[in-house]
This record gives structure tokens, C-alpha cells and sequence, in this order.
């Protein structure tokens, strides 16, 4: 996959990730002064984490075993600039309506 590729699934997830903790997390407020909302907190983290490392390192990683350091320094540099312009201009946007909606 192209390191563009890595960077949309890397915002799939997370947009995800948001819209799951904006529909369900509504219905769990009653498990607030329990322990079960900062577990799954915690084990949703880790799901993050290791998803998000997969994502970002593991084909960059992959190239470097195989020999290729400087393409997977490459890729790896690609995926995490695209990404960024992601974030970027999904701010960019907020900004916008914000500045012209509001």
C-alpha cells in the first residue's frame, strides 16, 4: 500500500474511534464512579497505540529488514507528512466554518 493509503486508514480509524465515543460512551455514563469506564478507556488506548504503530511503522520497518533503509525512511516521512496535511486541513475546515458560520 502507498503511504497515502496509511494515512486515510490512520483518520478512517480515529474518526471512528470518535464517533464510536460520541454514540456509545452517552449510554455508559452511568458506569462513571466505576472502574469498567477508565478499563475500557485504558484497553481502547492500546487498541490506539497498536493500531496506529501498525499503520505508521510496520511496511517502513519492513523495508528496513529487507535492506531498504533510506525507502523506508521515505515512506515513513510520506505517510507521517500526509497525515499531517490531514490534521492540517481538517483544521484548516473548522477554522473556516468557524470563522464564517459563527
Amino acid at each position: 500500500m502507498k503511504p497515502l493509503t496509511h494515512a486515510l486508514l490512520a483518520a478512517l480509524y480515529i474518526i471512528g474511534v470518535v464517533g464510536i465515543i460520541n454514540r456509545v460512551f452517552v449510554y455508559l455514563a452511568f458506569l462513571e464512579d466505576t472502574l469498567f469506564l477508565p478499563l475500557l478507556m485504558l484497553g481502547l488506548l492500546v487498541l490506539s497505540v497498536a493500531t496506529m504503530a501498525y499503520l505508521f511503522f510496520a511496511r517502513p520497518l519492513e523495508l528496513c529488514f529487507e535492506g531498504r533503509v533510506a525507502e523506508g525512511r521515505v515512506f515513513f516521512l510520506y505517510t507521517l507528512g500526509a497525515f499531517a496535511t490531514l490534521v492540517l486541513g481538517y483544521v484548516g475546515a473548522l477554522l473556516a466554518w468557524y470563522y464564517f458560520f459563527i
